[in-house]
């Protein structure tokens, strides 16, 4: 930082004009006299412009960005930018100006030395989350520091966390294989509960269909019972069951001619007395022929 020098009117540093954005001082035979405030003021008799001087350094706030590298405690290094805003302070000026040759300088050594003690004993994701915590422990430490040298500091902000490019690729492929696991999980997850409900609807349908089978057995049954009952036969239950045999036959029959692609070959003939028997036969000659 250059400290600069208020020009003077009609050649000499008598009468200076001092602008509003800097603050100033004035020196007669070299020896710090008096600070300067802003607009005209008389200084006194100037021999050939050798007795008084000035030096005047801006009253704005200026922001100083520091960057520095250091190594987490998960072994990672990253960069750190750390934003430094100060200020010189309006009533000790003559510390701003005389005290230190180069306040930036200092200033950096001192976020150096906070970064550095401060980010080792984090983990990577911590220094992610706690960007705040880091600034607030190099406020806290440069300020009263340089306060003493006639600056004020305003604040101090961690701009940026930059690991080594490999890191954040490693970091990101094991986001994605994170999220890619997820997904496969969800899906397996999706899948089952399909293969559950289906399960569970063809599990209702064939005990409905169970129910509707045994209904309409149990009424051929009755029936058989009512029609004989009125003959006074008795009712023959090797008759009844060849009788639900030979309906659940034609009831087959009829589903086959509906149903494409699908062929069963039975023994069968007009003059065959004993269908039960052809029908046992076939069913018996057919698992025979699959084994």
């Amino acid at each position: 930082m250059a400290y600069t020098q208020v020009s003077g009117l009609c050649g000499s540093n008598c009468i200076v004009c001092v602008p509003q954005d800097q603050l100033a001082v004035y020196e007669k035979c070299g020896k710090f006299n008096g600070r300067l405030t802003p607009g005209m003021s008389c200084l006194g008799l100037d021999v050939c412009g050798q007795c008084i001087t000035t030096r005047a350094v801006s009253s704005r706030v200026m922001e100083n960005t520091i960057k520095c590298e250091t190594k987490t405690r998960d072994n990672v290094f990253i960069k750190i930018d750390v934003a430094i805003q100060q200020q010189p302070k309006e009533d000790t000026v003559e510390d701003s100006i005389y005290r230190l040759r180069n306040p930036l300088a200092q200033i950096d050594s001192y976020v150096q030395d906070v970064v550095r003690a401060h980010v080792p004993k984090m983990e990577l994701d911590e220094v992610f989350a706690n960007k705040d915590a880091i600034a607030q422990a190099v406020t806290e430490k440069i300020r009263d520091k340089m306060e003493s040298f006639g600056w004020k500091i305003l604040q101090a902000l961690v701009t940026g966390v930059d690991p080594d490019q490999g890191v954040k690729n490693a970091m990101n492929a094991v986001e994605a294989a994170n999220r890619d696991r997820t997904a496969a999980q969800t899906r397996a997850e999706a899948n089952k509960f399909v293969l559950v409900k289906a399960a569970e609807a063809e599990a209702e349908s064939k005990a409905l269909q169970g129910q509707g089978i045994a209904r309409q057995r149990a009424a051929i049954v009755q029936g058989l019972k009512d029609s004989i009952g009125q003959s006074g036969e008795e009712l023959d239950p090797a008759k009844v069951s060849e009788l639900l045999l030979i309906t659940q036959y034609f009831d087959t029959l009829e589903k086959m001619a509906s149903s494409r692609g699908q062929v069963i070959f039975v023994p069968h003939s007009e003059g065959s007395g004993d269908m039960a028997s052809n029908m046992r036969d076939g069913i018996l000659q057919a698992q025979a022929g699959r084994k």
